[in-house]
């Protein structure tokens, strides 16, 4: 045994947790089978801008231990995400909020905007929703699911909401308040100098492989170790034997305006009408307040049925899929040298802040830190 864990993928999760065993000195080796560090959370300096190239991340917390952690690599800027919606060219805040319903509906007042969202309740006479188009309308009526959830819904799942099951939207954020920050939490931003800086700062010290494949060489890697943490797909693990769980991909279509300055106005723009075939663009310069460059860089994003050539990137987390992960599982907990983790791992939609959390807490357990 060369080392004391072996952790295949150097994303957020890895590098969190490669970090938390090189500090208590444990020998550590990261593999990644891409060519670089960070996972999807990978940003790349293009045109003097940090693109993300992977989709846009960004930080945000409630939890104080996690953003004391992730601001000893990094710097954070003071970015505060707001999120526009593109419907037949009018355009909507998300979530949805006061500025969402005074252009819906003109109305003015929080009591205003509750009475009519009580009306299409209503007038839905939906109690008892069994599949996502029900859920919605029960939860936000008829003109804010057929404006802003409907198309976008279906470009985002490859399913019309109706086939869809009601648990993908147990709730919808709904604020009265003339708020369109994104998220409702404490702490929010994007390193300064990109995420992959911020994972490398992690990894320092580490030793590293990239462009290596753990499964094509599993006999070689399951000897060097005493323990394993894979954060890699935990069906394509075990040679997809009991079946391939289900995913959503993301194709992007990257582009450099050399002419254009400020292409959209925002970072993120959603088109949540049917006709537009992606879900949004990103424009990656205005993740970072006051940046000076000539040109910008937009990227449209198209959401694909997944395949195994393909990179997963959404779990479609329905009855079906959660209970094949079970029996995965099931198998996975056989191992005795093998821990899985991250969102791969263990088919789960992780925000970033949960990442952080969760290997911090697998650091707890292993490394008493």
């Amino acid at each position: 045994m060369h080392y004391d864990y072996l952790i295949v993928g150097a994303g957020l999760f890895g590098a969190v947790t490669a970090y938390n065993a090189h500090k208590v000195g444990k020998k550590v080796l990261v593999i990644d089978r891409r060519q670089h560090t960070a996972g999807n959370v990978y940003t790349e300096n293009q045109h003097g801008i940090q693109v993300h190239v992977y989709g846009a991340h960004i930080f945000h917390t409630n939890d104080r231990r996690v953003w004391d952690f992730v601001n000893k690599f990094s710097e954070f800027n003071r970015y505060t995400h707001h999120v526009l919606a593109n419907y037949n060219g009018e355009i909507y805040s998300l979530p949805f909020n006061m500025f969402t319903f005074n252009k819906i509906w003109h109305v003015n007042t929080p009591e205003e905007a509750m009475k009519k969202i009580n009306e299409q309740i209503k007038s839905s006479g939906i109690t008892d929703p069994h599949n996502l188009e029900e859920q919605a309308l029960s939860l936000v009526g008829y003109d804010i699911y057929e404006r802003l959830i409907k198309g976008y819904t279906r470009k985002q799942w490859g399913r019309s909401c109706n086939e869809l099951p009601a648990s993908i939207i147990k709730r919808l954020p709904v604020r009265f308040t003339y708020d369109n920050n994104y998220y409702n939490a404490r702490s929010q931003g994007i390193p300064v100098n990109g995420y992959t800086d911020m994972i490398n700062n992690m990894l320092d010290g580490v030793e590293i492989e990239l462009g290596c494949d753990f499964l094509n060489r599993r006999g070689e890697f399951e000897n060097i170790a005493e323990k394993i943490i894979y954060t890699g797909a935990i069906d394509e693990y075990f040679d997809f034997r009991l079946g391939a769980l289900e995913y959503r991909t993301v194709k992007f279509e990257n582009e450099f305006l050399q002419d254009v300055n400020n292409f959209q106005g925002c970072a993120q723009l959603n088109y949540t009408d049917e006709k537009t075939p992606y879900t949004r663009i990103i424009e990656h310069k205005h993740f970072y307040p006051g940046i000076e460059t000539s040109g910008t860089v937009i990227s449209r994003e198209y959401s694909q049925e997944w395949n195994k050539n393909s990179e997963p990137y959404y779990p479609v987390n329905d009855e079906k899929n959660n209970e094949l992960y079970k029996k995965y599982k099931q198998l996975a907990d056989s191992k005795t040298n093998i821990i899985f983790g991250g969102r791969l791992g263990e088919y789960k939609y992780y925000d970033m802040d949960q990442t952080v959390l969760s290997a911090l807490n697998l650091s707890d357990k292993l490394f008493k830190c």
